[in-house]
């Protein structure tokens, strides 16, 4: 088969892009620099500066907020914006949050900054809205950058933990002409649960900064369950079908449903190298079960699995013919698809690209390799267990 070449690659990529998202489509930008932040350290270096040298607006959208050492240095940061007239928004998720005391919120409302839960447990809503969280993990400073990724706010996912309970995660800031996008975003999830928009400053009405020199083409691909397809699952599809040579993924919670399945199992079956980087411990220890009884069609189409042993694997990651990269907050799973607001981004950069292969060329070296005689051994009991719990899969 003659290989495609990378043009014609990109433009099968916003083919399907445009048949899978209609309706929720993603939008393209000229993000300016995109950095890589390849772990907790580095990650919380960069956020904690912007935040302490924010100006204007800080616009925060996290899952789960912990109130231990990085989390109590996150709200001194908040506080200590609010307290030099940065305005300050944040949008957290109720039971991503349910054992940060309200005493910890109260703390920043009392120094002026707006606090929003996201989606509080109320029977005026329905039990079936319940399920429906905000799993998105956004940071916006000023108008003028982005944090995004997998990492919420916490010690195990700073590094701060021991390491078999510390996450290995991955993110990114991003600038230009993506911020403004992520913030339309972030205002229509927050009129989403209020009501109406957050009113901005004035001193946002400035253009964003880009370097025509340092310009990389980023796709956000947004979903929820507002959405009657799922972009999410649609955008991983697309990446699977747009495949010709190898891909990479990294994903905790690995419960991919049929569509995701058939679309691994194709690119299998055209010659696509596929590795697969999965965690050997879960802090879900039900998603681990259902997770692992995927692997026998996929080992037994060649596709190679992985198990991350010496950390919980936290980070979602999926490089494309080592020339695309998607990185977000969305999980391969049912939840990720179709009841969680989600955030994406689909990145086109060769450099970007090659961070990530060396990230998971580390990571694969440094896990255990699962063989298909590997999996036949693990027993009777986990068997009838991956059965039993077959039903509930669309849950998890």
């Amino acid at each position: 088969m003659r290989p495609q070449r990378p043009r014609d690659r990109r433009s099968r990529l916003l083919r399907y892009l445009q048949l899978y998202g209609a309706d929720a489509p993603p939008v393209s930008v000229d993000a300016g620099q995109v950095t890589l932040l390849p772990d907790g350290p580095r990650f919380f270096e960069a956020l904690f500066h912007e935040l302490a040298t924010a100006q204007c607006l800080l616009c925060l959208e996290y899952y789960r907020i912990r109130p231990d050492l990085t989390g109590t240095r996150f709200a001194d940061l908040l506080v200590a914006a609010a307290g030099r007239g940065v305005t300050v928004y944040l949008l957290y998720d109720a039971i991503g949050c349910h054992q940060t005391p309200d005493s910890y919120f109260q703390r920043l409302r009392d120094a002026g900054i707006t606090c929003l839960p996201f989606n509080p447990l109320s029977f005026r809503r329905g039990i079936h809205w319940f399920d429906r969280r905000d799993h998105r993990k956004m940071a916006l400073i000023d108008g003028r950058i982005a944090f995004l990724g997998g990492m919420n706010i916490g010690d195990a996912y700073a590094g701060l933990t021991d390491e078999p309970s510390r996450f290995r995660d991955v993110g990114f800031s991003l600038g230009g002409a993506a911020v403004p996008a992520l913030l339309a975003l972030f205002c229509d999830i927050w009129a989403f649960e209020q009501g109406k928009r957050p009113p901005l400053p004035d001193c946002m009405t400035a253009s964003p900064d880009t370097d025509a020199g340092d310009v990389t083409r980023v796709t956000l691909i947004s979903g929820g369950p507002h959405q009657r397809r799922s972009a999410i699952r649609n955008a991983f599809r697309v990446a699977m079908a747009s495949a010709s040579q190898e891909l990479l993924i990294a994903n905790p919670y690995f419960v991919p449903g049929p569509r995701i399945l058939r679309s691994l199992l194709r690119a299998a079956h055209r010659g696509v190298r596929i590795k697969l980087l999965l965690p050997a411990r879960n802090d879900v220890p039900l998603v681990q079960v259902v997770s692992r009884s995927y692997y026998e069609p996929l080992l037994k189409a060649g596709i190679e699995i992985y198990e991350l042993e010496r950390q919980l694997l936290h980070a979602k990651l999926m490089l494309i013919d080592r020339e695309r990269t998607i990185i977000g907050s969305a999980n391969l799973d049912q939840r990720s698809f179709h009841r969680n607001f989600e955030v994406n981004a689909v990145i086109l950069s060769h450099s970007f690209a090659t961070q990530i292969s060396q990230l998971f060329e580390h990571d694969f070296a440094t896990s255990r390799r699962i063989s298909l005689a590997d999996h036949d051994r693990r027993g009777l009991g986990l068997k009838l267990l991956e059965l039993l719990l077959q039903p509930i899969r669309w849950f998890l």
